[in-house]
Parts: C-alpha cells; structure tokens; sequence
C-alpha cells in the first residue's frame, strides 16, 4: 500500500473552501465596495449600478452554490443554498446580458431574490442550534426579507431612490458578512 495516497473528497474540498472564513470576508468586502459605489454615485450610474449588482450575484451564486457542500449541512439546507446558488448566479447573469431590462426590473429582481435569501438564512439559522454566529444570521435573514419586502411593495420608487435603498443595503449586509467572517475566524482559532 505504500506509494497510494489517499483520495480527497472534491465535495469535501469544496465543502472546506464555502466556509473558510477568507471566503466570507472577501464575499463581505466585495458586497461593500458595491454599496459604496451604488451611493458614490447616484443617479447617473445607474447603468454601472445594474452591472455591478449582476457581478455581485453572479459571485453570490457561486459563493452560495460552493458553501453548500460544506460537510455540516444537512440535506435540507445543502439543497437550499445550491438552488439559492444557481437562482443567483441564472438572475446575476441575466443581469449583466440584458442591462437595460435590468435597470427597469432591478428593484422586482432584487426585491425576489432578497426575500427568497432571507429566508434561506433565517431557516438555515433557526434549524442549527450549534451554529456560533446564529444570531447575525438570524438578523441578516431577517434584514433581507424586509429589504425585498420594501423593493416588492413599492415598486414606484425612482431609480435614485431603489439606487439609494439598494446601497444602504448592501452596506449593511457586507458589514454583516465581514463580522461573520471575523467570528468564524476567532472560532477556528481559539476554539473553545
């Protein structure tokens, strides 16, 4: 048996990448560098901001679809984030093919996408118990669903004004991701 190195797991690969705690960070950083763009420069940059959001979830899907392998998911959750995944990476790359289509329909698409989000977060929270960062995940799924909710309900809103909401919020849910990051990175190590 000597010479036969044992077989790695790409799932199990996989699994350890979605929840390193560099990936939430970079995914926090990346989603508040989009924030401040969207609020550096309202109005005109609409059309950037409809790209930029369609790189943000083209990134979120695969960001979501890689953290559903991860080997503490059960069944439920893992099937979740992967449809989660695919759903942001089929709208982020819509996004960016039709961008015109985008600006119009960007508060619908992301009000949906934030509410089914949400809610994806909320349940994953609520069904894991052991999870050390519950409570922020708990806050952001809730935070979500309220920010599609917004979206969803007034859809009259000027395009300033969703550019505006939609950078507030992307602010916020970095801001988020980045404390998640620095926790899952104290809990890794100084375990307890």
């Amino acid at each position: 048996m000597a010479g036969l190195t044992p077989r790695v797991d790409p799932t199990d690969m996989l699994g350890r990448v979605g929840r390193h705690w560099g990936w939430i960070m970079a995914f926090g950083i990346v989603t508040v560098l989009a924030g401040v763009l969207a609020l550096a420069w309202p109005g005109p940059t609409l059309l950037v901001l409809a790209v930029l959001f369609g790189v943000q979830l083209v990134f979120l899907g695969v960001f979501r679809f890689v953290s559903a392998f991860g080997p503490d998911l059960a069944a439920g959750p893992r099937f979740l984030y992967a449809l989660l995944g695919l759903l942001s990476l089929i709208i982020g790359l819509y996004a960016l093919r039709h961008v015109l289509i985008t600006i119009l329909a960007l508060g619908l698409l992301l009000g949906i996408f934030w509410v089914a989000n949400g809610t994806v977060e909320l349940f994953n929270a609520l069904s894991h118990r052991e999870m050390p960062h519950r409570v922020w995940m708990s806050v952001l799924g809730l935070l979500s669903i309220l920010a599609g909710l917004v979206l969803l309900v007034y859809p009259g809103l000027s395009l300033v004004a969703l550019e505006v909401i939609v950078g507030v919020w992307l602010l916020i849910y970095g801001f988020t991701e980045i404390s998640v990051a620095s926790q899952v990175r104290r809990a890794v190590h100084h375990p307890a």
